[in-house]
């Protein structure tokens, strides 16, 4: 009797941690719908087919690189030279393109950031750095290198062979957001279906234990980096392409938008759990609220309020589970 009196209590804790689970796995989307609704309401031009394809547009390069991102993160890593990653590959495609060929320059952009990634994690695992400070580092010489290939100047490209890629269409939905539904596609797949994805969140979630069962964390974390690389110089030559100009400043803040759409999509940022899709819709809920901001006209420190308080909450939920 004494047993059943205490375990009594334990209905309710299960029901709170049930809630906690369910807001980290969807608590991303029921913002985006309650703020879809709203802006509905308070504005005739938001729910229109031409602003939410817009909105799809202009976040596809930052959504790229939130999905690729999502894999260092689950895998216990974070990276911060994913800006300066999208920065030199964008000029560096663009100095391609308008010296040598177009095509080559295109090429040339996800290559370079697959290879910087790919260094990224070189130095993480050969060093035994942590992410956070081997990746701070190399995006001021990644940066650097930006401004080296440049010399502070922009680079006009106005070829018709390169502007393709940010500014055709199929139909009325721009080709970037063509390519970000095949890559996230992909992610989830490489997440979700293969044996690399389950040892990515194995060496998050226990990287003594994947060790002590065979995997090689060490090259799990380089592809994981490296990943994100190319998805920084995909997301790199989109962006030039779009505008036509090759910037060294390119990018900058653009690692901590990335990392904070991962967290809003309840990524654990402990590593070990985590989805691709959800990453892709903090990257939308993020925007949402930009174009919201933008559209009524409200004071823009109100968004950056919004955002941040929405971004604690979101760590808030990732560190109570950890604490679990």
């Amino acid at each position: 009797m004494a047993e059943l009196q205490a375990a009594a209590p334990a209905t309710p804790r299960r029901s709170k941690f049930a809630l906690g689970d369910f807001l980290r796995e969807y608590g991303v989307l029921i913002i985006i719908v309650i703020l879809m609704i709203g802006l509905t309401f308070l504005s005739p031009s938001f729910l229109t087919s031409r602003n939410l394809l817009n909105i799809l547009n202009q976040s596809a390069p930052l959504a790229l690189i939130a999905a690729a991102l999502t894999l260092v993160i689950i895998s216990g890593g974070f990276d911060l030279s994913t800006g300066a990653i999208f920065g030199v590959a964008s000029v560096s495609a663009a100095w391609l393109a308008v010296n040598v060929d177009p095509t080559l320059g295109m090429i040339a952009g996800p290559l370079l950031g697959l290879l910087l990634g790919l260094v990224n994690g070189l130095i993480i695992t050969g060093f035994n750095v942590h992410s956070f400070l081997a990746t701070l580092a190399s995006s001021m010489v990644y940066r650097g290198i930006a401004v080296l290939i440049t010399g502070g100047a922009l680079i006009p490209v106005r070829m018709e062979e390169f502007a393709w890629l940010g500014r055709g269409r199929v139909g009325m939905v721009n080709i970037a957001v063509l390519i970000l539904l095949v890559f996230t596609v992909a992610m989830m797949v490489l997440l979700n279906r293969t044996t690399f994805g389950r040892r990515v969140i194995a060496v998050g979630g226990n990287e003594e234990a994947a060790i002590l069962s065979g995997v090689r964390t060490k090259l799990v974390r380089i592809a994981c980096f490296g990943l994100t690389g190319f998805a920084a110089g995909l997301a790199g030559i989109i962006a030039v392409s779009r505008i036509s100009m090759g910037q060294p400043q390119a990018g900058v803040g653009m690692e901590l938008e990335a990392i904070a759409a991962v967290i809003l999509g309840g990524t654990s940022i402990y590593g070990g759990a985590g989805a691709v899709w959800r990453s892709i819709a903090g990257v939308l809920l993020l925007a949402l609220i930009g174009n919201g901001f933008n559209i009524l006209n409200v004071n823009p420190f109100f968004k950056d309020l919004t955002t941040g308080v929405i971004i604690v909450a979101a760590v808030a939920l990732s560190a109570g589970k950890k604490r679990r």
